[in-house]
Protein backbone atom coordinates (compact mmCIF):
# COMPACT_ATOMS: atom_id res chain seq x y z
CA UNK A 1 0.00 0.00 0.00
CA UNK A 2 1.43 3.39 -1.00
CA UNK A 3 1.41 6.40 1.31
CA UNK A 4 -1.54 8.05 -0.45
CA UNK A 5 -3.74 4.99 0.05
CA UNK A 6 -2.54 4.51 3.62
CA UNK A 7 -3.27 8.14 4.50
CA UNK A 8 -6.71 8.09 2.88
CA UNK A 9 -7.58 4.75 4.47
CA UNK A 10 -6.51 5.91 7.93
CA UNK A 11 -8.53 9.13 7.67
CA UNK A 12 -11.60 7.18 6.55
CA UNK A 13 -11.19 4.69 9.40
CA UNK A 14 -10.83 7.42 12.02
CA UNK A 15 -13.80 9.32 10.60
CA UNK A 16 -15.85 6.13 10.85
CA UNK A 17 -14.63 4.82 14.21
CA UNK A 18 -13.44 7.82 16.22
CA UNK A 19 -15.41 10.83 14.96
CA UNK A 20 -17.60 11.23 18.03
CA UNK A 21 -14.72 10.72 20.46
CA UNK A 22 -12.65 13.42 18.76
CA UNK A 23 -15.58 15.83 18.47
CA UNK A 24 -16.36 15.36 22.17
CA UNK A 25 -12.78 16.23 23.12
CA UNK A 26 -12.89 19.40 21.04
CA UNK A 27 -16.36 20.41 22.23
CA UNK A 28 -15.23 20.29 25.86
CA UNK A 29 -12.56 22.81 24.88
CA UNK A 30 -14.51 25.11 22.54
CA UNK A 31 -17.95 24.80 24.23
CA UNK A 32 -19.30 25.00 20.69
CA UNK A 33 -20.36 21.92 18.69
CA UNK A 34 -20.30 23.65 15.28
CA UNK A 35 -16.81 25.07 15.88
CA UNK A 36 -15.55 21.66 16.99
CA UNK A 37 -16.87 20.11 13.77
CA UNK A 38 -15.16 22.80 11.68
CA UNK A 39 -11.86 22.34 13.53
CA UNK A 40 -11.92 18.57 13.06
CA UNK A 41 -12.76 18.97 9.37
CA UNK A 42 -9.71 21.24 8.98
CA UNK A 43 -7.56 18.67 10.79
CA UNK A 44 -8.76 15.91 8.44
CA UNK A 45 -7.94 18.15 5.49
CA UNK A 46 -4.45 18.78 6.88
CA UNK A 47 -3.94 15.04 7.35
CA UNK A 48 -4.83 14.31 3.73
CA UNK A 49 -2.28 16.94 2.66
CA UNK A 50 0.58 15.99 5.00
CA UNK A 51 0.36 12.26 5.68
CA UNK A 52 1.01 11.15 2.06
CA UNK A 53 4.44 12.86 2.20
CA UNK A 54 5.29 12.65 5.90
CA UNK A 55 3.70 9.29 6.63
CA UNK A 56 0.85 8.40 9.00
CA UNK A 57 1.85 9.31 12.59
CA UNK A 58 2.03 6.62 15.27
CA UNK A 59 -0.91 8.23 17.08
CA UNK A 60 -3.13 9.58 14.26
CA UNK A 61 -6.08 10.37 16.56
CA UNK A 62 -3.80 12.42 18.81
CA UNK A 63 -2.28 14.16 15.77
CA UNK A 64 -5.72 15.23 14.57
CA UNK A 65 -6.78 16.55 17.96
CA UNK A 66 -3.51 18.44 18.38
CA UNK A 67 -3.83 20.08 14.96
CA UNK A 68 -7.46 21.03 15.69
CA UNK A 69 -6.53 22.51 19.07
CA UNK A 70 -3.63 24.47 17.58
CA UNK A 71 -6.00 25.90 15.00
CA UNK A 72 -8.37 26.90 17.80
CA UNK A 73 -5.51 28.63 19.62
CA UNK A 74 -4.62 30.50 16.42
CA UNK A 75 -8.21 31.71 16.05
CA UNK A 76 -8.31 32.79 19.68
CA UNK A 77 -5.09 34.77 19.30
CA UNK A 78 -6.52 36.50 16.25
CA UNK A 79 -9.70 37.34 18.14
CA UNK A 80 -11.90 35.42 15.70
CA UNK A 81 -13.41 33.19 18.36
CA UNK A 82 -13.56 33.12 22.14
CA UNK A 83 -14.49 30.67 24.80
CA UNK A 84 -17.72 31.30 26.69
CA UNK A 85 -16.78 33.65 29.52
CA UNK A 86 -13.05 33.46 28.74
CA UNK A 87 -11.48 36.25 26.65
CA UNK A 88 -8.20 34.37 26.27
CA UNK A 89 -6.45 31.11 27.04
CA UNK A 90 -3.96 30.75 29.83
CA UNK A 91 -0.40 29.92 28.78
CA UNK A 92 -0.79 26.41 30.17
CA UNK A 93 -3.83 25.79 27.95
CA UNK A 94 -1.98 26.97 24.86
CA UNK A 95 0.90 24.64 25.67
CA UNK A 96 -1.50 21.76 26.25
CA UNK A 97 -2.70 22.00 22.65
CA UNK A 98 0.79 21.09 21.48
CA UNK A 99 1.50 18.33 24.00
CA UNK A 100 -1.33 15.85 23.82
CA UNK A 101 -0.75 12.58 25.64
CA UNK A 102 -0.93 9.23 23.90
CA UNK A 103 -4.14 8.25 25.68
CA UNK A 104 -7.09 10.38 24.60
CA UNK A 105 -9.81 10.66 27.24
CA UNK A 106 -13.30 9.59 26.22
CA UNK A 107 -15.75 12.48 26.61
CA UNK A 108 -18.60 11.12 24.50
CA UNK A 109 -20.85 10.56 27.49
CA UNK A 110 -20.69 14.27 28.37
CA UNK A 111 -21.51 15.17 24.77
CA UNK A 112 -24.53 12.86 24.71
CA UNK A 113 -25.90 14.36 27.92
CA UNK A 114 -25.45 17.86 26.50
CA UNK A 115 -27.42 16.86 23.40
CA UNK A 116 -30.17 15.47 25.66
CA UNK A 117 -30.39 18.53 27.91
CA UNK A 118 -33.97 19.65 28.77
CA UNK A 119 -33.31 22.96 27.01
CA UNK A 120 -32.91 21.09 23.71
CA UNK A 121 -36.14 20.43 21.82
CA UNK A 122 -37.13 16.80 22.46
CA UNK A 123 -37.63 15.95 18.80
CA UNK A 124 -34.10 16.93 17.84
CA UNK A 125 -32.22 15.18 20.65
CA UNK A 126 -31.89 11.82 18.88
CA UNK A 127 -30.79 13.37 15.55
CA UNK A 128 -28.33 15.61 17.40
CA UNK A 129 -26.78 12.64 19.20
CA UNK A 130 -26.57 10.67 15.96
CA UNK A 131 -24.81 13.47 14.11
CA UNK A 132 -22.45 14.81 16.77
CA UNK A 133 -21.48 11.51 18.37
CA UNK A 134 -21.64 9.24 15.31
CA UNK A 135 -21.03 11.58 12.41
CA UNK A 136 -24.13 10.42 10.53
CA UNK A 137 -25.09 12.93 7.85
CA UNK A 138 -28.14 15.15 8.13
CA UNK A 139 -29.43 13.63 4.88
CA UNK A 140 -29.35 10.09 6.29
CA UNK A 141 -30.92 11.20 9.56
CA UNK A 142 -33.62 13.14 7.70
CA UNK A 143 -34.56 10.05 5.71
CA UNK A 144 -34.82 7.98 8.87
CA UNK A 145 -36.94 10.56 10.70
CA UNK A 146 -39.15 11.29 7.67
CA UNK A 147 -38.34 14.97 7.24
CA UNK A 148 -36.64 16.86 4.43
CA UNK A 149 -32.82 17.14 4.54
CA UNK A 150 -33.03 20.94 4.58
CA UNK A 151 -35.44 20.91 7.53
CA UNK A 152 -33.28 18.46 9.47
CA UNK A 153 -30.15 20.50 8.77
CA UNK A 154 -31.86 23.65 10.05
CA UNK A 155 -33.01 21.90 13.22
CA UNK A 156 -29.52 20.58 13.91
CA UNK A 157 -27.92 23.97 13.32
CA UNK A 158 -30.41 25.63 15.67
CA UNK A 159 -29.85 23.00 18.35
CA UNK A 160 -26.08 23.41 18.21
CA UNK A 161 -26.44 27.18 18.42
CA UNK A 162 -28.80 26.74 21.37
CA UNK A 163 -26.20 24.66 23.22
CA UNK A 164 -23.67 27.48 22.81
CA UNK A 165 -26.06 30.36 23.57
CA UNK A 166 -27.47 28.74 26.72
CA UNK A 167 -24.08 27.59 27.97
CA UNK A 168 -25.32 24.01 28.32
CA UNK A 169 -22.63 22.14 30.31
CA UNK A 170 -20.72 19.23 28.80
CA UNK A 171 -20.73 17.05 31.88
CA UNK A 172 -22.42 14.02 33.39
CA UNK A 173 -25.30 15.42 35.46
CA UNK A 174 -25.52 15.15 39.24
CA UNK A 175 -27.39 12.22 40.73
CA UNK A 176 -30.56 14.24 41.33
CA UNK A 177 -30.61 15.34 37.67
CA UNK A 178 -29.63 11.94 36.28
CA UNK A 179 -33.09 10.32 35.90
CA UNK A 180 -34.52 12.98 33.57
CA UNK A 181 -31.30 13.41 31.63
CA UNK A 182 -30.62 9.69 31.32
CA UNK A 183 -34.20 9.04 30.27
CA UNK A 184 -33.78 11.58 27.47
CA UNK A 185 -30.60 9.84 26.27
CA UNK A 186 -32.21 6.39 26.40
CA UNK A 187 -35.35 7.66 24.66
CA UNK A 188 -33.19 9.08 21.88
CA UNK A 189 -31.33 5.80 21.48
CA UNK A 190 -34.51 3.74 21.47
CA UNK A 191 -36.09 6.06 18.92
CA UNK A 192 -33.02 5.66 16.72
CA UNK A 193 -33.08 1.87 17.05
CA UNK A 194 -36.84 1.67 16.42
CA UNK A 195 -36.39 3.70 13.25
CA UNK A 196 -33.61 1.54 11.89
CA UNK A 197 -34.35 -1.91 13.31
CA UNK A 198 -35.73 -3.31 10.06
CA UNK A 199 -33.16 -1.54 7.89
CA UNK A 200 -35.66 0.64 6.06
CA UNK A 201 -34.19 2.69 3.24
CA UNK A 202 -32.00 5.46 4.63
CA UNK A 203 -32.04 3.99 8.15
CA UNK A 204 -29.70 1.02 7.85
CA UNK A 205 -27.03 2.69 9.99
CA UNK A 206 -29.27 3.55 12.90
CA UNK A 207 -29.88 0.16 14.53
CA UNK A 208 -26.23 -0.95 14.91
CA UNK A 209 -25.14 2.55 15.90
CA UNK A 210 -27.90 2.75 18.52
CA UNK A 211 -26.73 -0.58 19.93
CA UNK A 212 -23.15 0.70 20.01
CA UNK A 213 -24.16 3.86 21.88
CA UNK A 214 -26.30 1.88 24.31
CA UNK A 215 -23.34 -0.40 24.99
CA UNK A 216 -21.25 2.67 25.75
CA UNK A 217 -23.86 4.02 28.18
CA UNK A 218 -24.22 0.64 29.92
CA UNK A 219 -20.43 0.34 30.26
CA UNK A 220 -19.81 3.88 31.49
CA UNK A 221 -22.83 3.91 33.85
CA UNK A 222 -22.73 0.38 35.33
CA UNK A 223 -25.02 1.28 38.26
CA UNK A 224 -27.91 2.38 36.01
CA UNK A 225 -30.24 -0.63 35.48
CA UNK A 226 -32.30 1.04 32.74
CA UNK A 227 -29.20 1.40 30.55
CA UNK A 228 -28.69 -2.37 30.72
CA UNK A 229 -32.39 -3.02 30.20
CA UNK A 230 -32.48 -0.90 27.03
CA UNK A 231 -29.42 -2.67 25.62
CA UNK A 232 -30.96 -6.05 26.45
CA UNK A 233 -34.17 -5.04 24.62
CA UNK A 234 -32.16 -4.07 21.54
CA UNK A 235 -30.10 -7.28 21.57
CA UNK A 236 -33.20 -9.50 21.94
CA UNK A 237 -34.72 -7.75 18.94
CA UNK A 238 -31.53 -7.74 16.91
CA UNK A 239 -31.10 -11.48 17.53
CA UNK A 240 -34.12 -12.11 15.26
CA UNK A 241 -32.73 -10.03 12.40
CA UNK A 242 -31.82 -13.02 10.22
CA UNK A 243 -35.32 -14.50 10.49
CA UNK A 244 -37.41 -11.38 9.87
CA UNK A 245 -37.50 -11.70 6.09
CA UNK A 246 -37.99 -14.73 3.85
CA UNK A 247 -36.08 -15.46 0.65
CA UNK A 248 -38.33 -13.07 -1.27
CA UNK A 249 -37.79 -10.27 1.23
CA UNK A 250 -41.28 -10.52 2.73
CA UNK A 251 -41.80 -9.88 6.44
CA UNK A 252 -42.17 -13.01 8.61
CA UNK A 253 -44.26 -12.64 11.81
CA UNK A 254 -42.43 -13.67 14.97
CA UNK A 255 -44.63 -16.74 15.55
CA UNK A 256 -43.68 -18.06 12.09
CA UNK A 257 -39.97 -17.32 12.22
CA UNK A 258 -37.39 -20.09 12.03
CA UNK A 259 -35.85 -19.86 15.50
CA UNK A 260 -32.77 -21.71 14.26
CA UNK A 261 -31.90 -18.45 12.50
CA UNK A 262 -31.96 -16.45 15.73
CA UNK A 263 -28.56 -15.28 17.00
CA UNK A 264 -27.96 -17.28 20.21
CA UNK A 265 -24.92 -15.20 21.20
CA UNK A 266 -26.98 -11.99 21.18
CA UNK A 267 -29.75 -13.68 23.16
CA UNK A 268 -27.22 -14.91 25.73
CA UNK A 269 -25.76 -11.41 26.10
CA UNK A 270 -29.25 -9.97 26.51
CA UNK A 271 -30.05 -12.53 29.22
CA UNK A 272 -26.91 -11.60 31.16
CA UNK A 273 -27.73 -7.90 30.91
CA UNK A 274 -31.29 -8.46 32.08
CA UNK A 275 -30.14 -10.47 35.11
CA UNK A 276 -27.54 -7.78 35.91
CA UNK A 277 -30.10 -4.99 35.70
CA UNK A 278 -32.47 -6.91 37.99
CA UNK A 279 -29.67 -7.22 40.55
CA UNK A 280 -28.90 -3.48 40.35
CA UNK A 281 -32.38 -2.33 41.28
CA UNK A 282 -36.01 -2.27 40.16
CA UNK A 283 -36.44 -2.51 36.42
CA UNK A 284 -38.32 0.23 34.62
CA UNK A 285 -39.85 0.47 31.19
Amino acid sequence: MNRDDEARGTVERIARESYGRLIALLVVRTRDVASAEDLLAEAFHAALEQWPTEGVPSNPDGWLVTVAKRRHVDLLRKGQVRLNGEPHLAASEIGEASNLSEELPDRRLELMFACAHPLIERGVRAPLILQTVLGITAKTIASAFLVSPSSMSQRLVRAKAHIKECGIPFSVPDQDEMPDRLNAVLEALYAAYSTGWDEAEGASELAPEAIWLSSLIATLLPEEPEAKALLATMLYTQARRGARRDARGCYVPIDRQDIALWDRALISNAEKLLHACNRSGPTGR
